[in-house]
């Protein structure tokens, strides 16, 4: 019996996350309303409150989902590329692209930052300590420039979360694309070794 119950709850707590997914990427967080996200799911308001505290709490969830897609997305591209630097480049790129999707620009990128103040703590280390790995990979293969890892991992990132909130607030996201991509390249030029050493090639 106790591991039905347990089988139900998990049930539940999925329904109310994707009931919640939905409404949010298509009304978004403000106009989404506590009846709303209980009656798609064919639940109660208790059932909302018992796994997730409230409506922000709700959200909280939802971005946590959506995070881990991201990164499981970013991860797969750093593994399939043949060469690491081009593995990095395009994981960079394809996380300022995530700001053109709908369901991402909306939630993570636009009612998140609002209501939570952006995102978690926990999904930003995470995402520090993968891009510290491969940063850390890159200088021992002599192709980044030597610095900190972790510390040159926290000013990419916060310049990749800056620039994606800035293409996803804009009225014509698709050419500020464009702009960060350009910026991008820029950017990464910098932290190549050769370039250093005076003999400065194309990223």
């Amino acid at each position: 019996m106790a591991r039905r119950t347990r089988i139900e709850m998990e049930q539940t707590r999925a329904a109310l996350l994707a009931s919640a997914r939905a409404a949010f990427s298509e009304r978004g967080y403000a106009e989404t309303s506590m009846d709303d996200l209980t009656a798609h799911a064919g639940l109660t308001r208790g059932a909302l409150y018992h796994h997730f505290g409230d409506k922000t709490g709700l959200l909280a969830a939802v971005v946590t989902q959506l995070d881990a897609e991201m990164d499981a997305r970013l991860q797969a591209i750093s593994d399939s590329a043949a060469d690491p630097w081009d593995g990095f480049r395009s994981r960079c790129r394809a996380y300022l692209e995530m700001a053109l999707e709908p369901e991402i620009q909306r939630i993570v990128l636009r009612d998140a930052r609002a209501v939570l103040g952006g995102a978690s703590p926990d999904a930003q280390h995470h995402c520090i300590a993968s891009m510290e790995g491969l940063l850390d990979r890159l200088m021992r293969d002599g192709v980044v420039a030597h610095a900190d890892p972790q510390a040159l991992a926290a000013l990419i990132y916060g310049s990749l979360e800056e620039a994606a909130f800035w293409i996803a607030d804009g009225e014509a996201p698709a050419a500020r694309l464009l702009q960060a991509g350009t910026a991008l390249d820029l950017l990464l030029r910098g932290l190549r070794a050769d370039t250093h050493a005076g003999t400065a090639q194309p990223a």
